[in-house]
């Protein structure tokens, strides 16, 4: 560079002039979902982005929980059902259980306090869907004729033992009943469970013969579950059928 009097002094130019600010092609607008419609109030501390969706996330990871433990317990219930039924309470122990379930002993006292509280818990299952305790539905329909009534009793009452589940719900039955003999909270249970089905059934039986209905049901119940015994050890000599005739004697036509 060269001054005015022809003396020259240091070159104070770049070859490159700075690059001036580079304003975007497409400049960014800000995202409405991002913008709250109306701001917070001064001094309100903004969320924190990590906490915002805990709590959903949570009752999801806990549902999810929940659905296992159920599906768990489910799986093992079924198994000591099945095992108990053919081997009885004390011939398949808490690792058979968890083996047939495809689970591991931990899995069963995760669930359960020990056999006890399993077998007590598969009975609370039997008493909710009342398997192998209700009498027949037949001998609650009063809109028919007694004699057809207690014929429509006994066919159904074959039905119901014919088929493997019979077998093995009156061996799970027998299972409960010996479990409940020697076991005093047990047997109260299972007490309670039969005293419900002579109470269902007595509510529709009129006095007779001196006998009260209470009475009559409580003959009725003995007889549904004793029969379902005999049949199915000598269905030939124990008919099914004689149901019909043996409610007919115990409830009259009435």
């Amino acid at each position: 560079m060269t001054f005015a009097g022809g003396a020259t002094g240091p070159d104070r130019t770049t070859d490159h002039e700075p690059d001036p600010p580079q304003t975007p092609e497409h400049p960014q607008t800000p995202d409405p979902s991002q913008t709250p419609e109306h701001p917070p109030a001064p001094g309100t501390p903004p969320p924190h982005p990590r906490i915002r969706h805990a709590e959903p996330a949570m009752r999801q990871r806990e549902m999810t929980r929940r659905e296992r433990r159920e599906m768990t317990r489910a799986a093992l219930l079924e198994a000591a059902e099945r095992l108990w039924a053919e081997h009885g309470v004390h011939g398949a122990s808490l690792d058979d259980v968890a083996s047939a379930a495809g689970l591991t002993k931990g899995a069963v006292y995760s669930n359960f306090a020990g056999k006890t509280d399993l077998l007590l818990a598969l009975l609370e299952y039997c008493t909710r869907e009342r398997i192998g305790t209700r009498t027949c539905a037949e001998l609650h329909d009063t809109s028919r004729p007694p004699a057809e009534r207690f014929e429509r009793a006994g066919l159904a009452y074959r039905r119901r033992l014919e088929g493997g589940r019979a077998r093995l719900t009156a061996l799970l039955l027998a299972e409960f009943w010996l479990f409940g003999m020697r076991d005093y909270a047990a047997g109260w249970r299972i007490a309670d469970w039969y005293a419900e089905c002579r109470d269902d059934l007595a509510r529709d039986l009129p006095d007779s013969g001196g006998v009260s209905p209470h009475d009559r049901a409580t003959l009725a119940v003995a007889l549904d579950a004793g029969l379902s015994l005999q049949h199915l050890l000598d269905p030939d000599r124990v008919p099914a059928e004689l149901y019909g005739t043996a409610m007919r004697l115990i409830l009259g036509d009435d």
